[in-house]
């Protein structure tokens, strides 16, 4: 089944982290998510408890009981808020570290190069993946806000539809490295993830089941970028091969 082997390709992230010679490159990617979540952590927890107790301070003494409804809704409304703005300068930041990572998978996995480009070469790349990374930000955001009103206005339909989107954004975030290194267009590669839809969602939603973990949400950009290359190279390298 699609979907299970979907999840499987998510999984086996896990194992190229560990391999020699990969390492290395795992390591830069795991320092710029620890570190941003690290320090933003500490902002975000000393934030919502004045916000929550400022809130309960003005209510009065016969809606006291509020407080124990107040917390766990502001705990999921600013985690919300807070994984979108996160997940984007993360993926900013570490997208050329990202691409370099899922072509050293490749070369891992098949023994050939994606290309002979020196450190030099890669850094002149860095705007057009960073360019690249602005277009699946410009992709997603219309989309999430839509989503996220439908969240609130249609209880349960709209929780289904929010957990699919998420699903297949995660899905076009890490298979998007292995696609663009080798220069295949975003509208390509969407195409190409949408014919095997199962496949798709199925990688996303074991993204999204492990990103909802605390302290293993850590490690999955990493784990998710070699998952989404041993997918590509198993599914649509041949495409593209010279």
């Amino acid at each position: 089944m699609q979907l299970t082997q979907g999840m499987e390709y998510f999984f086996a992230g896990f194992s190229l982290i560990s391999q020699k010679g990969l390492k290395r490159f795992v390591f830069i990617p795991l320092l710029i998510n620890f570190l941003l979540f690290g320090s933003s952590l500490f902002f975000l927890y000393d934030w919502l408890t004045q916000g929550i107790a400022y809130l309960t301070g003005m209510l009065p003494d016969w809606l006291s009981w509020l407080e124990w409804l107040m917390w766990p809704l502001a705990v999921l409304v600013v985690l919300f808020s807070y994984s979108m703005i996160f997940t984007v300068i993360t993926n900013f930041i570490a997208a050329p570290f990202n691409g370099l990572l899922s072509e050293k998978v490749e070369l891992h996995l098949t023994g050939q190069k994606v290309n002979d480009d020196g450190f030099v070469d890669v850094m002149k790349d860095v705007p057009r993946m960073l360019g690249r990374e602005w277009t699946k930000l410009c992709y997603y955001l219309p989309r999430a806000i839509g989503f996220f009103l439908l969240l609130w206005l249609l209880p349960v339909i709209g929780q289904i539809l929010w957990v699919l989107f998420t699903c297949w954004m995660l899905c076009i975030q890490y298979n998007d490295y292995p696609f663009d290194n080798h220069k295949v267009a975003f509208n390509d590669m969407k195409r190409h993830l949408k014919q095997q839809q199962s496949l798709s969602y199925g990688f996303g939603f074991a993204a999204f089941i492990l990103t909802a973990i605390p302290l293993v949400n850590l490690i999955v950009m990493p784990v998710a970028v070699c998952g989404a290359t041993k997918l590509w190279v198993e599914n649509y390298r041949q495409h593209y091969r010279n």
